[in-house]
């Protein structure tokens, strides 16, 4: 098998006291995608920040394409993983398509500006996640749900091998989801990258992820190929309450029993 786009060995996380996992070993390859499941202040967010290499973990080690990722350069990093945050603020004013090119900085050198090549990239990208004709629109003008396809459209125009994201569907409508989701999993079909997000819809991980990380309250993880890991008994674990499962169109649905 390849070279994993991110390795996780013996991984142990903790933050303010609390063990978010330990031992963790984790591989993410190309064209995989997972999805991060927990309940609501487990550590999925500080997981994800050590996974991208912000924060240090207690113990073990983490390899982006076989290189310990705490030396390599950022702009290296930043050029082989693209991280979207829960939230982002805006810290400095400026338009769409501006927005979209800052996804470019870490492929240009100090005092190198943005090409033809670097825009038409940003404009596809922004056409991918319905903001075509925004372009020219400030930040500040921008719905949540539009800043967060700003964000996504950012991430496209980086072009790393490995995305990793926390809660993608924020502040996005049920089309939207759907549209966005499905635009992620082409990313991973045809450009043979790898993608790791946090969710909290059971439903849309199961469709839209081959594999689940499951992480518990007592720093314990599960993971695996979807049809082993999210059954109803590990799901009922993991949010201490009961579900049921039943046939869906693209595979099984999970309800709060």
């Amino acid at each position: 098998m390849s070279t994993p786009l991110l390795e996780a060995r013996g991984l142990a996380v903790e933050i303010g006291g609390k063990q978010v996992c330990t031992n963790l070993h984790l591989e993410i390859h190309a064209g995989q995608r997972w999805a991060l499941l927990g309940i609501n202040g487990v550590g999925k967010t500080t997981l994800l920040h050590t996974l991208a290499g912000l924060r240090a973990p207690a113990a073990g080690q983490i390899l982006l394409s076989g290189q310990a990722i705490d030396k390599l350069p950022r702009r290296q990093v930043a050029r082989q993983l693209g991280l979207l945050l829960q939230e982002e603020g805006d810290a400095f004013p400026g338009t769409v398509l501006e927005t979209a090119l800052s996804g470019r900085h870490p492929h240009l050198g100090r005092w190198q500006w943005e090409s033809a090549e670097d825009i038409a990239l940003a404009e596809r990208a922004l056409a991918q996640v319905g903001l075509a004709g925004l372009a020219s629109r400030q930040l500040g003008t921008l719905s949540g749900g539009e800043r967060r396809r700003l964000s996504l459209a950012t991430l496209l125009c980086q072009q790393p091998q490995l995305f990793l994201l926390d809660e993608p569907t924020n502040h996005l409508d049920p089309h939207q989801q759907i549209t966005l989701l499905e635009l992620l999993a082409a990313q991973t079909r045809e450009e043979t990258r790898g993608l790791l997000m946090i969710l909290h819809d059971i439903n849309l991980a199961s469709r839209f992820c081959g594999r689940a990380l499951l992480l518990f309250d007592d720093g314990e993880t599960l993971h695996g190929p979807g049809e082993q890991v999210l059954t109803a008994e590990h799901i009922a674990r993991l949010y201490g309450h009961p579900v049921i499962t039943l046939d869906g169109p693209h595979g099984p649905v999970y309800l709060p029993a």
